[in-house]
This record gives C-alpha cells, sequence and structure tokens, in this order.
C-alpha cells in the first residue's frame, strides 16, 4: 500500500507495515465494510483474527501519527483536575489532567501510552474526556510533579512503577 504523504495513515495500512494483515486481506475487508458498514478494527478481528489488542495499537499509532504534540507545562496544567485521577491511576495509566472546559476534561499521555490512556479514559473517568499527546519526558515530569510517590521520579514513566516501588 503506497501511503500518501499528505495523508494519515489508513488503519489498514499500520496494520499491514506491522506485519499483522497483507494487502488483500485489507481490500478483503474493505469490500466487507462497504456491505456492512463496521469499523475496521473490528472487520479484521472477526475476520482474519487480529488480536483486539494488536487493533488497538494500530489505531493508537493513526492517532499519534494525525495528532499534534502539547507541551503540558506550556499549556498549564490546572490544579483543580488533578482530582479526576488518583495518584495510582495517573502512574499506572500514564495520564495528567490538564483542564476542564465545557465539563470535558483535556488528559495527557505519550504515544507509548495512548492505548493504555484511552482504555482509561473511556471506562474510569467519570466525565467525559479528550486526549492531548505529549513527549514521555514531560509526562514523566508532570507525573513526579502532580503525583508524587516515594521513589519514583520523571525517569520512571517507562515500565512499570509500582514494581520498583515493591522491589
Amino acid at each position: 500500500m503506497n501511503q500518501d504523504s499528505c495523508r494519515p495513515p489508513r488503519l489498514g495500512e499500520v496494520l499491514v507495515s506491522r506485519g499483522l494483515l497483507t494487502e488483500s486481506q485489507v481490500a478483503h475487508i474493505l469490500e466487507v465494510q462497504q456491505e456492512e458498514h463496521r469499523p475496521f478494527g473490528l472487520l479484521a478481528e472477526r475476520i482474519f483474527g487480529v488480536p483486539p489488542h494488536d487493533v488497538e495499537a494500530a489505531w493508537a499509532e493513526q492517532f499519534a501519527a494525525v495528532s499534534g504534540r502539547v507541551d503540558i507545562f506550556e499549556e498549564g496544567i490546572e490544579e483543580s483536575t488533578l482530582v479526576y485521577v488518583t495518584r495510582r491511576q495517573a502512574w499506572q495509566f500514564k495520564v495528567i489532567p490538564l483542564r476542564l472546559e465545557r465539563e470535558v476534561l483535556t488528559v495527557a499521555t505519550s504515544p507509548p501510552y495512548l492505548a493504555r490512556a484511552m482504555r482509561f479514559v473511556s471506562q474510569c473517568l467519570t466525565a467525559p474526556a479528550d486526549v492531548v499527546l505529549t513527549s514521555e519526558g514531560l509526562l514523566g515530569e508532570a507525573l513526579a510533579w502532580c503525583y508524587p510517590l516515594g521513589g519514583l521520579g520523571p525517569d520512571d514513566v517507562n515500565g512499570d512503577p509500582f514494581r520498583k516501588l515493591m522491589a
């Protein structure tokens, strides 16, 4: 599949680049999609057995490719929004609430943690939320500053911070 550099990658292109589908399988899904009007990822799971976590990771890659990055310290972190996420949730799901506008919470994460953060936002938050992306370095600094947890610093954003605490 030739991806035009002026447009974001399509989910099928991402799945092909990850070796999860072939171009002919993508074409077949697109034909079925015309008839059934179902999301591409769901059809990839159903027809070709692509694991849901792989579809989710490909979707996160696609989202990250079209989403801009923000400097969360320049954007500002409204202290009043920190109550929406517990210290454990912030470190576990790698999210920082930034602001609440028109009853929509804006939450920041980094590309490697996007799928995890999106699951958290959709399943655990009581307010509707938008997700923006920031660098891992800034995310680590914000976690350490907004949700200090003894023994964890900005570099502990990678991996499982709770494993370090238990060691």
